[in-house]
């Protein structure tokens, strides 16, 4: 039997002789083993690699959103990696926008451009070269959809984008509170919707997807989370709480900050803030699938094998 990993570079290399605007995209939920296969495939291919996390972005936050450092790299550029203060906002728009320049930049050299992460809205942006709505943030209306939320429920809030904007309420489920009323947001700040529109020069991609049992999956996330507080996830959320101006940025809702900030501030127990970020790992893996599964292009590969096969 042929090895997976060396016939994918195969048919890989074959993909960029053969096409126009090539970009490589490497998917799969949270933990799901991107990183090592992602190392592997850019140091065949000439790859460089652009992160399509929405965490990643954000400076001191290494531990909590695994963002591989600079000296694990294996020589390999990384791009979209801890650039910004995690007091900003960073939209979907201002995302594309950086990435495609990156990308311009990696054709010039040579090279190819390779997204990896498992931020489903940041690859599509990217791939069909969405025309998104640019809005600034508008604080007092969020606060009061917050509030609705908070009297009335998600299901109220998913009910008036669906009036507003049918589309955009079918690719944004309801428990996804922040992209709820960030929608909202932009419909009532533009008059336009949030869903994006499909430009004209998008890139062809060559999509390759890491899946797992869901059980196993669930092991390998409880088990990354045990190993992110030995390695200092609290001193690192430690430090962030130091620097924090905006308790409502973004950054501070990610995956293990939130939790963590909760367990430092006395809301819960450290044990508490343990099976919760385990837990609410896990459902977030669970959607990042139900979104990767709409995209029939993509070739799906069993993490167990490729594993055995890095290791």
């Amino acid at each position: 039997m042929k090895k997976i990993v060396p016939n994918l570079i195969k048919n890989i290399k074959f993909f960029l002789a053969n096409t126009k605007s090539p970009i490589v995209v490497l998917l799969g939920p949270t933990a799901s083993g991107k990183t090592k296969l992602s190392l592997a495939i850019a140091g065949a291919i000439g790859g460089e690699i652009i992160s399509a996390d929405s965490r990643q972005l954000y400076q001191g936050m290494e531990i909590g959103t695994d963002a591989l450092l600079p000296g694990d790299q294996e020589g390999v550029p990384h791009h979209m990696l801890g650039f910004l203060d995690p007091n900003s906002y960073y939209s979907l728009s201002d995302y594309k926008y950086k990435a495609k320049n990156i990308i311009k930049d990696i054709y010039k050299r040579k090279k190819v451009p390779m997204l990896v992460g498992g931020t489903g809205l940041y690859i599509k942006a990217i791939v069909d070269d969405y025309n998104i709505p640019r809005s600034e943030p508008n604080f007092e209306l969020r606060k009061k959809l917050q509030k609705e939320h908070e009297e009335f429920g998600a299901d109220h809030l998913h009910k008036k984008l669906a009036e507003i904007d049918p589309e955009a309420a079918k690719t944004i489920h309801s428990n996804n509170i922040r992209y709820l009323i960030r929608a909202l947001e932009i419909n009532y700040e533009t008059k336009n919707t949030k869903t994006p529109n499909k430009g004209e020069e998008g890139f062809a991609a060559f999509f390759i997807g890491l899946d797992w049992p869901r059980e196993v999956l669930y092991q390998r996330i409880n088990f990354r989370v045990d190993q992110q507080f030995k390695r200092g996830l609290i001193d690192e959320v430690k430090k962030l709480r130091e620097h924090i101006t905006n308790r409502q940025a973004p950054a501070f809702s990610s995956l293990g900050c939130k939790e963590i900030l909760d367990y430092l501030e006395g809301h819960i127990s450290k044990e508490e803030a343990t099976e919760l970020i385990k837990k609410n790992t896990r459902n977030y893996a669970k959607r990042q699938m139900t979104w990767f599964r709409r995209n029939k292009d993509i070739m799906w590969l069993k993490g167990a094998d490729v594993e055995k096969e890095l290791n």
